[in-house]
């Protein structure tokens, strides 16, 4: 297994840095997502992989070996491309087989790969077929077993589920994965599509303007962003200026627009921090019984709890999306089971532990 080291890597086409400056190292074995909105450099960092771009500055390490300077065909490196460039001339057992072809291996060894590829797919019933008999979904299928037969240094996928509708790209990230980690290969993801990396990524690394600007988990990102921009683009979150003003415990108070909010203290200064604070919508609650009376009463407790008055109202099916007015303070959340008759004014609560401060 290949792990793939950035070593300060920058790529300008003319005046412009698609990438800049980015050291990373991606393990060997791992299912490791690129994520980020368009023009962000991710798919720049792709193609320098693969040897398709040669980076202005920097090295480029698979495991210790230098590949800088190498052609695509020297390092092993297989992209899977968003069109599936399949032949439409040839079988799927054709298409799967091409690359060793190519490669000059010997018959009986094409013969063991392509068969042992094609039932990791779960393509082996369809090997007769042309690519026009088969459904997005095993076209897709099909590119990842001609691009796994070859036994990759390194698997690079350019946002293969962009063509399937909404309910087959679903199933498929699934199928996906479970492909990617039963080859054992090294894959290196391409995708806008943040869904796609929560759901089935080991790590992610999160760019803008072609800088990584966090690494992780999925866990880490979503429940640990480093800063607003990573807590507004991993899921849906409300991000609240406000500022410090004192410290209880492990908890600040912090000063908002919405009124005081109680938060886990981290790093910041006691008081005076100008901060953004994170709240997920899915952490809120609306408030019921003794809660709602307390807090319309002026209750207090280690939490927090807010009134506000419901502006909006979506029914998602198995809940339902509210907006808030909060002292000019507009607040999203999402309750499970879903709330029908929202009435005009609500009283909703959340926990400090669940409330991220974020230096800007």
């Amino acid at each position: 297994m290949t792990a793939v080291r950035f070593d300060h890597i920058t790529k300008l086409f003319g005046a412009t840095r698609a990438v800049d400056d980015v050291s990373l190292t991606i393990n060997a074995g791992e299912l490791f997502f690129l994520l980020g909105p368009s023009g962000c450099g991710k798919s720049t960092l792709l193609r320098l992989i693969a040897g398709l771009h040669e980076p202005t500055s920097g090295r480029i390490l698979f495991n210790d070996r230098d590949v800088t300077s190498l052609g695509t065909e020297q390092r092993n490196a297989v992209m899977c491309f968003q069109s599936y460039a399949l032949w439409p001339h040839m079988t799927v057992r054709e298409n799967v087989r091409f690359g060793l072809a190519v490669r000059k291996v010997v018959r009986d060894e094409q013969e063991r790969r392509v068969a042992a590829v094609l039932r990791l797919v779960g393509m082996e019933d369809l090997v007769q077929r042309k690519p026009n008999e088969l459904s997005g979904g095993q076209q897709q299928r099909v590119a990842l077993a001609r691009a796994l037969v070859v036994e990759p240094a390194c698997l690079l996928l350019d946002e293969p589920l962009s063509n399937l509708d909404a309910k087959l790209r679903h199933g498929m990230r699934s199928e996906i994965r479970r492909i990617c980690k039963a080859s054992g290969f090294t894959t290196v993801y391409v995708t806008h599509d943040q869904k796609e990396a929560l759901s089935i990524a080991d790590r992610i690394a999160l760019m803008k303007d072609g800088k990584v600007v966090q690494v992780g988990t999925p866990g880490d990102l979503y429940n640990r962003p480093a800063t607003s921009f990573v807590a507004d683009f991993i899921g849906q979150t409300n991000l609240i200026r406000g500022t410090i003003t004192s410290r209880e415990g492990t908890q600040y108070l912090v000063r908002t627009a919405a009124g005081v909010i109680r938060a886990a203290a981290n790093g910041q200064s006691p008081r005076g921090d100008e901060v953004v604070l994170s709240i997920r919508p899915e952490q809120i609650r609306v408030a019921r019984g003794e809660g709602a009376r307390d807090a319309a009463s002026g209750g207090h407790s280690d939490g927090n709890r807010l009134t506000g008055k419901a502006v909006e109202t979506s029914f998602l099916g198995d809940a339902s999306e509210h907006v808030l007015e909060v002292g000019g303070q507009r607040l999203r959340l999402v309750q499970t089971p879903p709330l029908f008759d929202p009435p005009g004014e609500m009283v909703v609560e959340f926990d400090a532990g669940d409330v991220v401060v974020l230096g800007e």
